[in-house]
């Protein structure tokens, strides 16, 4: 990912949280939320529910993969913030599940 492409400020996160729509799913629950920018900024984040690290490691690697193959497929409209929140139930998943779960989530919430 690109460096503007990726969520870092406290600022932004707290923003997203506080007036952002959310939509859950199996495997993980992504909020939303406009931007005004030409293009999307994304973060994942797994907790220590999740499991150990290489456990949160591998979560937030399955649902940036899972991302990249939805933007790579559809047209995913420029100009939102997302945050993906892993839940523990990915840990027994495979990408293609994740990719599933995470794009139901865009289509529920009228994204794609």
């Amino acid at each position: 990912m690109k460096r503007p492409e990726v969520l870092r400020k406290k600022e932004d996160f707290d923003k997203l949280r506080s007036k952002g729509k959310s939509v859950g799913g199996r495997y993980a629950v992504m909020v939303y939320l406009e931007n005004g920018l030409d293009h999307n900024r994304k973060a994942f984040l797994a907790s220590k529910k999740v499991g150990n690290s290489v456990q949160r490691h591998r979560a937030m690697r399955l649902m940036r993969e899972s991302y990249r193959l939805i933007e790579k497929e559809r047209m995913v409209p420029e100009g939102i913030d997302f945050l993906f929140i892993a839940r523990p139930a990915i840990n027994d998943s495979k990408c293609a599940d994740v990719k599933k779960n995470i794009e139901a989530a865009m289509r529920k919430a009228g994204i794609i």
